[in-house]
């Protein structure tokens, strides 16, 4: 079924991982510096379809990117990769004035903070001419970045409207009580037609994860009573849900036969291997 694929590939990934980095150490370590990357590999079919985007990687994981795809294919002949961008996020350390701090950000963020090593000052045109990223999620990330609460960049002019002409450099002044700080994204304004898609594809993905982690849970544990379960699940997840949605994803797993109820007790789940 879908769900044992997108289980089968997540602990796939974490094998392919680990190899991979294994085999780095051995033949690369000094090429690729002081950079750590996790791959999920992902059966096509089978994961949310996002539209695949465009982007300019850095050097620093251009290298890993083209490393990463020479050693899989060779040990995976005839397979394909494509690199869905929009589902990666990065750790950043950056050395501000006032002090060190580790951004957690979006691969689409950390791209554009990592132009400001090679220069001071760049325009919005510049920004997207370096880094080839779709002008809708370029300005999406550019506003995340230089209005929220989270000023990584300062602006000029600093008002909230984005042109091609604006002025964008690294604010050296930036301070925060937390070492590692989450940079979130911004919505943007959308068409209701738009909101409606994005509404689907958001509701399949956090199906999707809800499922993975129940499964992942009782794998583990085995046996479960219910009020345990909800509180290992929102430890896991990492975004707000129902208990009525938790409920019916439970009731769904039941009847796809990965979980059954206890004899002797309703509110007991007993993982089916």
């Amino acid at each position: 079924s879908k769900l044992d694929v997108m289980l089968r590939d997540l602990d796939l990934s974490k094998d392919i991982t680990s190899q991979f980095k294994q085999f780095l150490q051995t033949t690369h370590a000094a090429k690729l510096g002081d950079v750590d990357v996790n791959v999920s590999v992902l059966t096509t079919g089978f994961w949310p379809n996002y539209q695949a985007m465009d982007l300019k990687l850095p050097k620093e994981l251009s290298d890993f990117q083209e490393t990463f795809r020479d050693y899989y294919l060779k040990k995976h002949n005839g397979r394909k990769i494509s690199w869905h961008y929009g589902w990666s996020s990065c750790i950043l350390k950056a050395h501000f004035a006032l002090g060190k701090k580790e951004l957690a950000a979006s691969l689409f963020q950390a791209v554009i903070i990592l132009l400001f090593n090679n220069a001071e000052r760049l325009t919005l045109k510049d920004i997207q001419e370096q880094t080839g990223i779709e002008d809708k999620e370029m300005r999406r990330a550019l506003l995340s970045l230089s209005i929220s609460k989270m000023k990584i960049l300062l602006k000029e002019p600093p008002a909230k409207e984005l042109k091609d002409d604006d002025v964008f450099s690294i604010n050296s002044k930036f301070t925060n009580q937390m070492y590692r700080i989450k940079l979130n994204a911004i919505q943007m304004k959308e068409t209701n037609e738009e909101n409606q898609q994005t509404n689907k594809r958001v509701f399949q993905d956090r199906q999707y994860q809800i499922d993975a982690a129940i499964v992942r849970i009782m794998k583990t544990r085995k046996q479960l009573n219910h009020n345990l379960l909800v509180s290992e699940i929102y430890t896991q997840l990492k975004f707000p849900f129902k208990p009525a949605d938790l409920k019916k994803r439970i009731e769904s797993l039941i009847e796809r036969e990965y979980l059954a109820r206890d004899k002797d007790n309703a509110q007991v789940y007993i993982y089916l291997p």
